[in-house]
């Protein structure tokens, strides 16, 4: 059974739940392999930890460059694996450093890239919903080792035990990719909610909401659903709500198992980066609002009434 390398996406040794997802994936196409690259000292922390779900295989790159510098090294490794490896194709994280590091490695290894699959099936056929989501294509790569980054949320993580075998990987470092050296880390305060790109709830506030004051409506909404809070870009634009929660084409994609689109009107660069979500609740004002074609569940009120109510009834139920 032919290998299918899976990046994995970590922060200090604690992989991303997207990993566990692609490693799932993996295993429906071919055999799962981990490739692990980490600055000194994180490495067999990531390595037990994909090993939980299937991982048979972990290739590692473990170098001071890959803490020091930015994606670059990054991408010389992965090409560096692959080039060792010969695998069936490599599924990448649909996040912002993962579509860097997958182009770059493509280029490296003259090997074609689909970026932003919801789903790959067998030959390494990659589903994706194209033109803010209007249409729904099947992409394949002509040449190479196919490279498929996949957004977070597309399959279910499901754990199946395995030790996997440690493949060492030694990468000589071009001087090109030690040109971008990172001087300073800064840990951004934890909010205790999820992360938006791998929420399995978010709940987003738009232009209705009418100014940053109101945005605790949505906040109260999501900490009892146990979600994240996004925003529309014109909520961010406006300057109520942080740049790094705008869901849309110009922000970040999400595809929960439950979106909340709460006084958004529904353009289509907002529809671009929520239109995969499996369950979609909109609740507007205006019943002509374009995001009710889309939804799953339409209120058709006053957010400022509609959501503390859905907010009360959420926590008697769990309450």
């Amino acid at each position: 059974m032919a290998e299918v390398l899976v990046l994995v996406d970590h922060v200090d040794g604690e992989p991303k739940k997207v990993t566990y997802e692609l490693l799932t994936l993996a295993a429906r196409l071919g055999e799962p392999a981990a490739v692990v690259l980490a600055g000194p000292g994180h490495a067999d922390a990531v390595v037990a930890k994909v090993g939980e779900y299937g991982a048979a295989k972990a290739y590692v790159v473990e170098a001071q460059e890959i803490a020091d510098y930015l994606i670059a090294p990054q991408a010389e490794a992965l090409a560096a694996v692959i080039q060792q490896a010969s695998p069936a194709g490599v599924l990448v994280p649909s996040s912002v450093d993962g579509k860097e590091i997958a182009a770059r490695a493509a280029f490296k290894v003259g090997s074609g890239r689909v970026t932003d699959a919801v789903d790959v099936s067998d030959g390494v056929v990659a589903t994706q919903n194209n033109y803010g989501g209007g249409v729904i294509v099947q992409s394949t790569v002509g040449k190479g080792t196919p490279i498929i980054t996949v957004r977070p949320n597309s399959v279910a993580p499901q754990a199946a035990s395995a030790t996997p075998e440690v493949v060492k990987v030694d990468v000589s470092f071009s001087d090109v990719a030690k040109s971008a050296k990172v001087v300073n880390k800064v840990q951004e305060a934890k909010s205790g909610r999820p992360d938006l790109t791998e929420a399995s709830i978010v709940v987003s506030g738009g232009r209705g909401l009418g100014g940053a004051e109101n945005f605790p409506v949505v906040e109260a909404l999501a900490d009892a659903l146990g979600g994240a809070v996004g925003a529309s870009r014109a909520a961010v634009d406006a300057g109520w709500y942080p740049n790094q929660y705008q869901v849309g084409q110009t922000g970040k994609t999400v595809s929960p198992q439950l979106y909340v689109a709460a006084g958004i009107s529904g353009a289509i660069q907002h529809r671009a980066g929520m239109q995969t979500s499996k369950t979609i609740v909109a609740i507007n004002k205006d019943p002509e609002a374009p995001i009710f074609e889309l939804a799953d569940f339409g209120i058709v009120g006053d957010l400022f009434d509609v959501v503390p109510q859905l907010t009360e009834e959420v926590k008697k139920r769990k309450g």
